[in-house]
């Protein structure tokens, strides 16, 4: 087991420096919390100087400052590029304290300036009305990790490592998180982190005993049990510990050094002397009490080093003289009469191990990564487009298509290295493999005679864990490079909450002027419910496009593109953009070819049109609208269209396709969606719409259902009926077939009840037959198997 060496490194002069940034970072990050006049308690603290609500988390805050001030010593000391993740999810007053002092605050936002007005301006606005949150948001500088929800800490380190060689990313993690599962998946990361092409993460894991009411699991672990954790998880741990302000700064700052010598003889070894094999990276257990330095005992009971000082130590300070008392002795024991100058502004002495520019945290390009991002070198579309002489005339598989297009985009940044692929363990299954003739999958644990496509400098990252393909691709979106997810459909559900915090970020960082734009998290969600012919029920569920369009509009986009063409010209579109959530759902399985690429690329950009060829308007008003959004649900309609021609020549009927979901919102609601005029134009206002949606039914009304011919709009969707079975059966059990959607258009239609009851009972004699023939043969019926919309 490793403990930080005794021997000092560190010179009785710069440790006063270090005590006094760290004592400045304390008092601030307590003023934050509590005060709202008075900053530099120039006068005797009152009632009216303290907020009237009391907000915010102090029990993290003295930790944090201490890695903040370590961080920066040791970045000035060896001119470091590097990033810090602050995991614990309170950790606001601290990070905000700090780049305060460091300049990079003032430098974002000018007006708290770097003086007592300024300093009042810090301590007025945390968690004020108008002010910042109490987290670790998109408001601070130097911040990629929005601190409100826990476990996704470690994964932004590592996505922000990836293809960044010179950076160094430290990571503190809060024993509460590390109780989280993807936390506990986190750890594997090191498996995947090349020493050659990639930055190095250091996990520095905090412990400091407790949650906000109970004990933390690590905490209580004996320590030898707790490093035999961690090795096992192949790092090498590094243990500081104690109560002793000045031991532990000793303790810390040998460790730090230790630790960064090691990572730096990895890095050396590997890129310079061609070492491959898998090293045991360093990381730092720190355990220090709970709120240290804060009160030690509030009437009557403990407070510091217990669960009582996570969020506001001493409460009902405005009404409580004996609080207010505390509250000014605490204060007044951090001295901040040496720490700041008579107008405010930090000493010299608190400054001197703070690093310059751009080296400073706070103003890191790394965490403000549209600075660094390159537009993505998308290759032209015509290159991989599939040949379409007329609609549906020819079958590809959308996906095997895009993945032929993603190979060269692989091929297009392999020296730069800024675009990879994601994904839980289902490249090959989503059929993207053409990636692999430009790179293979990240992997630096062991190999066999027997594997493939595993490569230590490959830019696939492929494990069976959700939750890590999305914090990977968060991290490393958020600092400048470019990336897509690829997932079931099913399972992408396992990161609803990580997406909608990823959502929340966006919009806010958006109307952040000092942020430039990101390249937006894509995913392409594959194995969709309506082919799941190995895997049945659990794999079916359509409804994450459902949660993604609950959130900000200005952030979030959703396609269903019919064919491979228009999947193309999508994911072009995706992969382009920034400051997005992009789902694409495609399917992998052989689909008709309906558009060329001219063609798909205008109904992309329209995001909702009419196909002439499918309908039989001919100058015509429709007496019915057939809509439809996804693979499966067009054909079934195009399948009813045939039907309809066939069997009631007489009626008018129109064909539209949505390929971009938010155009079914009102303009006003979302920066994609359709007028009344354009709405109308395309549904009509009064004539029955039968729209068959990929997705669950209601999203098509929760969308359209302010439009004035929403009484009119019958959808057809799955309604949570599935089991292992013929594709054909799975759209019939769902009420989703053609022959149910041409018995929708004559129940629909004012006249046809009556006139077109032959046509009718035809159409539910053929679901009557296809159920007994499947049963029988275990296919579908020859005429939907073979069907074709050019016979």
């Amino acid at each position: 087991m490793s403990t930080a060496p005794h021997e000092d490194v560190l010179p009785d002069e710069e440790l006063r420096t270090l005590l006094a940034h760290w004592r400045a970072a304390n008092y601030l990050s307590a003023g934050q919390i509590y005060l709202l006049a008075n900053p530099l308690l120039t006068e005797p603290l009152r009632p009216e100087h303290i907020k009237p609500r009391l907000l915010g988390h102090w029990g993290t805050s003295p930790g944090l400052n201490l890695v903040y001030t370590h961080m920066n010593r040791v970045i000035r000391k060896r001119d470091l590029d590097a990033l810090v993740i602050w995991g614990p999810g309170h950790g606001g007053p601290s990070v905000v304290a700090n780049s305060w002092l460091e300049g990079s605050y003032s430098e974002t936002y000018p007006d708290v300036s770097l003086d007592a007005e300024g300093m009042e301006r810090l301590f007025r606005q945390f968690s004020f009305p108008g002010g910042v949150p109490s987290h670790v948001a998109p408001e601070t500088p130097g911040s990629i990790h929005e601190g409100g929800e826990l476990g996704y800490s470690l994964a932004h380190a590592y996505g922000a490592a990836f293809d960044n060689p010179g950076l160094l990313v430290a990571c503190v993690i809060g024993d509460g998180e590390a109780e989280t599962g993807p936390l506990a998946a986190s750890w594997h990361s090191d498996k995947f982190l090349d020493p050659v092409h990639d930055g190095a993460v250091l996990p520095i894991l905090h412990l400091n005993g407790y949650k906000i009411a109970n004990p933390t699991v690590l905490s209580r672990l004996p320590e030898h049990e707790l490093d035999a954790m961690l090795r096992g998880f192949g790092h090498d741990p590094v243990h500081v510990t104690g109560d002793d302000p000045e031991q532990v700064h000793r303790d810390m700052a040998a460790a730090l050094d230790q630790v960064l010598d090691r990572i730096a003889v990895i890095q050396r070894t590997a890129r310079e002397e061609g070492v491959t094999e898998r090293p045991r990276w360093p990381m730092i257990v720190l355990r220090t009490p709970k709120g240290w330095t804060g009160p030690a005992e509030v009437d009557g009971v403990p407070v510091e080093g217990t669960w009582r000082a996570h969020q506001v130590p001493l409460a009902g300070v405005r009404d409580n003289p004996g609080h207010l008392a505390m509250l000014e002795q605490w204060l007044r024991s951090y001295r901040p009469e040496e720490l700041f100058g008579a107008d405010g502004a930090p000493v010299a002495e608190v400054l001197a191990c703070v690093p310059a520019g751009a080296k400073r945290l706070g103003s890191s390009p790394h965490a403000n990564g549209g600075l660094l991002t390159r537009q993505l070198p998308v290759p032209p579309l015509e290159d991989f487009a599939v040949p379409v002489e007329r609609p549906g005339a020819g079958t590809h598989e959308p996906t095997r298509v895009l993945g032929a297009m993603l190979e060269q985009v692989m091929k297009n940044t392999a020296a730069r290295r800024d675009f990879r692929l994601v994904g839980p363990d289902e490249t090959d299954s989503n059929r993207l493999s053409a990636v692999f003739g430009a790179t293979g999958k990240a992997w630096q644990a062991e190999t066999l005679p027997g594997d493939v496509n595993l490569d230590r400098h490959g830019r696939v990252m492929e494990i069976l864990s959700e939750h890590l393909c999305q914090g990977w691709l968060e991290g490393y979106t958020l600092t400048g490079r470019h990336g897509l997810f690829s997932c079931y459909e099913a399972f992408v559900h396992i990161v609803d909450s990580m997406v909608n915090q990823h959502i929340k970020w966006l919009k806010t960082s958006r109307a952040l002027s000092w942020r430039a734009p990101v390249p937006s998290l894509n995913y392409l969600l594959t194995s969709h419910v309506w082919r799941q012919d190995h895997n049945g029920f659990s794999h079916q569920d359509p409804g994450f496009v459902d949660h993604v369009l609950n959130k900000s509009p200005e952030v979030v986009r959703v396609y269903l593109p019919p064919d491979a063409n228009t999947l193309l010209s999508v994911a072009d579109h995706a992969l382009r953009s920034k400051d997005y959530v992009n789902v694409v759902v495609a399917g992998k399985q052989p689909c008709f070819d309906w558009l060329s690429m001219d063609e798909a690329r205008v109904h992309c950009a329209r995001g909702a049109g009419i196909w002439d060829w499918a309908g039989n308007e001919q100058g015509r008003e429709p007496d019915v609208v057939l809509g439809c959004a996804g693979d499966v649900p067009t054909q079934e309609v195009l399948a009813a269209a045939k039907l309809l021609r066939q069997h009631l020549p007489d009626l008018a009927f129109r064909v539209v396709n949505v390929v971009d979901m938010t155009r079914l919102l009102p303009k006003e609601e979302h920066p994609h969606g359709l007028s009344e005029a354009e709405y109308h134009g395309l549904f009509t206002s009064d004539k029955p719409v039968v729209f068959a949606y990929h997705g669950y039914p209601w999203l098509i009304h929760r969308l359209a259902y302010r439009r004035r011919g929403h009484a009119h709009l019958h959808v057809r969707g799955y309604k949570e009926a599935g089991t292992t079975t013929t594709p054909f059966d799975m759209v019939v059990q769902n009420d989703l077939d053609r022959y149910r959607l041409v018995m929708d258009v004559i129940d629909r239609v004012p006249g046809l009840a009556v006139r077109a009851a032959a046509v009718r009972q035809t159409m539910a004699d053929a679901r009557a037959r296809h159920h007994l023939h499947i049963r029988a043969t275990g296919v579908d019926l020859p005429e939907v198997a073979e069907w074709t919309w050019n016979d």
